[in-house]
C-alpha cells in the first residue's frame, strides 16, 4: 500500500510537470514497459513457486542460483541495448514515441528489471515478505526522486523515463541483493544450481499467463494513442492510471497469495480460503474508489492531473469498474498459477485479442471504450473465478502429486539441516 501511494504521488507529480500531451507519451512508454516486463514478473512467480516447493535448494544453493541468474540478466540487458540502439528509429515509430533514443531504452529497461523480479521471487519463496516490502517501497521512492528531479530540471520525456525506470532500478537491485543475502546466506557453489533457462522452460504457463494479463491491463492505452489525438489520448492515459490503482493493490496481494496457496496446497490444506480473503481485502479498497470515481470524476481528474484531464471524466467510472474486474482476474490468475493450472490460458488469449478490438470498434467517445472494457473484463473475471472455485487435480487439494512430493522433500531437508549442530 505504501508503494502504491508513492507510485500515485509520482504519477501526479510527473503529470503536473509535463502537461497532458507530454504525459500521454510518457504513459505510453510506461505501458509498453509494463507489458515488456511481464516475462520478468512471470519468472518472479516461477521463482517463488519453485523456491516454496524446494526445487531451488536451500539457503546457499538458492543464493548461488540467484547469483547466476543476475549475471545472465546483465549480459542480456547489454545485448538488448546494443540492438535497440541500432533499431531506435523503427522502435520509435512502433511505440509512437517522438524521441528515438528514448524508445531504445524501453526494452533493455524491462530486461534489467527482471533482476529485481527474480530477487523478489526467491525471497517470497522463503516467506520473506518484509524484505520484498522494503524493496517495493524503495523502488517507488527512487522512481519518484529521480523522475521528479529530471522533470523539474526541464528534461525531455525520454530522459525522464530513463531516470525514473532503469536508473532508479539499479540502486534497489543492489539493496534487494543485500536483503536476499541476509535471508539466504552466502552462495554455495558446491552443488549444481538451477539455470535461468531451466527456470523459464519449467514454468512456461506463468510466462504466457502474465504476458497476456499485461496486454489486458495496458493495451487500451496504446490503442487509444493510435485512434485519438494526443490531447484526448493523454487524458485517457491519466484516467487509466487513476483507475488502475486498484490493480496495483491486487498485485501486492498476489505477492502473498501465490506462495501461500502453493504451500497450503502442498500440505493438503484447501487453499481457496486465501483467494476469498485476498478478494475481500481488495473489495474493501475498490468499493470506496468506485464510489468516488462515479460521483466526482471531473473533480478527481482536475485536482490530480489538471483541467485537460477532465476530457476523460465520462470514461472514469466505467474504467474503474473495468479495472476492479481485472483485479479480481489477477488474483484468480495467481491462485491458479499456484496450483499449477493452465486451463485458463485460452480465456486470457481471447481477452488480450479483444482489448484493441474494443478500442477499434468504439464510437467517437472515450466513454464507449471504457464501457466495452468493463463488459469484457467482467466476463473474464467471472470465468476466472469459476475456474478457481472448481479447481481440482490429482492431489488432494488441487496440487499435483509431484509438487506435493517436492514440497515434502524440501520440508524434510530443511528440518534435517536445522538439526545439524
Amino acid at each position: 500500500m505504501a508503494a502504491n501511494i508513492l507510485a500515485l504521488v509520482t504519477t501526479v507529480a510527473l503529470a503536473r510537470a509535463l502537461g497532458t500531451a507530454d504525459y500521454g507519451e510518457l504513459a505510453r512508454m510506461f505501458s509498453v514497459f509494463t507489458i515488456l516486463m511481464v516475462p520478468a514478473t512471470a519468472l518472479q512467480a516461477a521463482a517463488a513457486r519453485d523456491m516454496t516447493l524446494g526445487r531451488l535448494g536451500l539457503g546457499g544453493r538458492a543464493a548461488a542460483a540467484l547469483q547466476g541468474w543476475l549475471g545472465r540478466i546483465l549480459i542480456i540487458t547489454a545485448g538488448l541495448l546494443v540492438i535497440c540502439v541500432l533499431l531506435r528509429h523503427q522502435l520509435a515509430d512502433l511505440l509512437q514515441v517522438s524521441q528515438p533514443w528514448a524508445a531504445a531504452v524501453v526494452l533493455p529497461s524491462a530486461a534489467l528489471w527482471s533482476a529485481l523480479a527474480l530477487q523478489r521471487g526467491v525471497l517470497l519463496g522463503v516467506s520473506g515478505y518484509r524484505p520484498v516490502a522494503i524493496s517495493l517501497i524503495g523502488e517507488q521512492t527512487f522512481r519518484l526522486l529521480f523522475g521528479l528531479a529530471a522533470a523539474l530540471l526541464g528534461a525531455q520525456v525520454g530522459l525522464i523515463f530513463f531516470c525514473s525506470v532503469p536508473l532508479a532500478t539499479l540502486p534497489i537491485i543492489a539493496a534487494t541483493g543485500l536483503l536476499a543475502r541476509r535471508r539466504l546466506g552466502p552462495s554455495d557453489h558446491s552443488h549444481a544450481r538451477v539455470s535461468l533457462r531451466e527456470l523459464a522452460t519449467r514454468n512456461p504457463v506463468p510466462v504466457a499467463a502474465l504476458t497476456l494479463f499485461a496486454v489486458l491491463q495496458n493495451a487500451d492505452v496504446i490503442a487509444v494513442g493510435h485512434f485519438f489525438n494526443t490531447t484526448i489520448s493523454g487524458a485517457y492515459a491519466q484516467a487509466s492510471v487513476a483507475a488502475k490503482g486498484v490493480v496495483w493493490v491486487a498485485v501486492g496481494l498476489g505477492l502473498y497469495l501465490l506462495p501461500e496457496a502453493a504451500r497450503e496446497g502442498a500440505k493438503g490444506i484447501d487453499p481457496r480460503h486465501l483467494l476469498t480473503r485476498t478478494a475481500g481485502l481488495l473489495m474493501l479498497i475498490a468499493i470506496p474508489i468506485l464510489a468516488l470515481f462515479s460521483f466526482a470524476p471531473e473533480l478527481v481528474l482536475s485536482l490530480v492531473f489538471g483541467d485537460k484531464a477532465k476530457l476523460a471524466a465520462p470514461a472514469l467510472p466505467w474504467l474503474a469498474g473495468a479495472m476492479t474486474c481485472l483485479s479480481i482476474t489477477y488474483l484468480a490468475l495467481q491462485f491458479l498459477l499456484a496450483l499449477g493450472r493452465r486451463s485458463f490460458l485460452p480465456a486470457l488469449v481471447v481477452g488480450a485479442v479483444a482489448v484493441p478490438l474494443v478500442v477499434a470498434l468504439r464510437d467517437s467517445s472515450l466513454e464507449s471504450v471504457a464501457i466495452g472494457l468493463l463488459i469484457l473484463d467482467a466476463l473474464l473475471a467471472a470465468l476466472m473465478l469459476a475456474l478457481s472455485v472448481s479447481a481440482r487435480g490429482p492431489g488432494k487439494h488441487g496440487l499435483s502429486e509431484q509438487d506435493a512430493e517436492d514440497f515434502a522433500l524440501a520440508e524434510s531437508s530443511a528440518a534435517a539441516e536445522a538439526a545439524i549442530p
